[in-house]
């Protein structure tokens, strides 16, 4: 089935622009206070945005003028949830600041930034860029909860950014052909390659630990094992070592061991509810969860939702209702197969 697509663009007016492009870059990249120059050459600023899904991640690509932004503690009062912000430049250039950081960047190059800080930016000419906005959940799965500060730079240098870069081109233009297992996928293997990424810059510490290749190998085996019961003394066990070392490995991550065996079994099941019709207290089970009561407070904790709430709107998203735990407001509905919506709505 072809995934929906929404789209925004200025309409175009000069007294309204500045609210406009407020509103469109708040409804797609979270709440932002924006700048317009009064001076802009003819035919003044404009700028457009498209978003697709990618499960809970979102992808938009966005094009606009000359101008700046700011988020400041009453646009992250306004955020709902919790978000890393991956910005990669197409085109132009384009300067992003959060605490003491700041990248200049030039096409190919991207930043991650944190929605819980604030932030600004500034626009030195016509620029091109995509972003892609991850839930904090979804990040943990695959990071644990070691902090990110805002403003890390990804070189568009390095191969693992440019694996990224070109991963999100090609899913960018194979989404609308994707079935809900694929796209549950690719979902994952967006959140691995950022992580890769991430752990590759010379300017940020890995999110692991000082042994990232053990924590690799213990993590795979974890997801082999995810069906069983997996203790740190299994994991000792299996790659040599003892379970102090283990712990250490994980704590690294803010996490013990039954924490992240606990969070990818949750995340196992919230794909299983997607996909699948069984039933939740059997899905539940599946997942080590013995108590189908303790399983749905988990899930609702970590997912904003109950596990039939979630399952009941991944449905009706795939029918063409509103998307679930989607970082951003969902917007109307405007004809079978697309979603219009924005200052003036337009075919993509």
């Amino acid at each position: 089935m072809e995934r929906d697509e929404e789209f925004w663009t200025t309409s175009g007016e000069a007294d309204a622009v500045t609210d406009e492009w407020r509103d469109m870059l708040s409804a797609t990249h979270l709440p932002w206070a924006v700048s317009v120059p009064v001076d802009a050459d003819p035919p003044g600023f404009t700028a457009s945005a498209r978003r697709w899904w990618i499960d809970d991640l979102a992808l938009v690509d966005c094009e606009c003028g000359p101008c700046s932004g700011t988020r400041t503690r009453r646009e992250l009062a306004r955020t709902d949830g919790e978000f890393v912000v991956v910005l990669i430049t197409l085109a132009g250039q384009e300067t992003v600041a959060q605490n003491d950081a700041e990248a200049c960047l030039q096409p190919g190059d991207a930043v991650a930034w944190d929605s819980t800080r604030p932030a600004r930016f500034a626009v030195w000419e016509p620029l091109a860029k995509r972003s892609l906005l991850i839930p904090r959940a979804a990040l943990e799965e695959v990071s644990g909860r070691a902090p990110m500060s805002g403003g890390v730079r990804l070189d568009g240098g390095k191969p693992a950014t440019r694996l990224l870069t070109s991963y999100l081109d090609t899913l960018r233009t194979s989404l609308p052909e994707l079935d809900q297992g694929a796209i549950s996928a690719a979902r994952n293997a967006t959140l691995e390659l950022f992580i890769g990424a991430l752990r590759s810059g010379n300017d940020v510490p890995a999110t692991s630990m000082a042994q990232p290749a053990l924590r690799a190998q213990m993590d795979r085996y974890i997801e082999r094992h995810l069906l069983d019961a997996v203790t740190a003394q299994d994991l000792a066990a299996a790659h040599g070592v003892s379970v102090r070392t283990v712990n250490r490995i994980f704590n690294a991550t803010g996490q013990t061991v039954g924490e992240v065996i606990r969070v990818r079994r949750l995340a196992r099941a919230r794909e299983e509810l997607t996909e699948s019709d069984r039933p939740i207290s059997a899905i539940a089970h599946r997942w080590g969860f013995s108590d189908t009561s303790h399983f749905s407070r988990s899930f609702k904790a970590r997912y904003g939702a109950s596990p039939s709430d979630y399952r009941t709107a991944a449905h009706l998203d795939r029918a063409g209702g509103a998307p679930v735990q989607r970082p951003v407001a969902a917007v109307h509905r405007a004809g079978a197969g697309r979603r219009e919506t924005g200052i003036t709505a337009a075919q993509g």
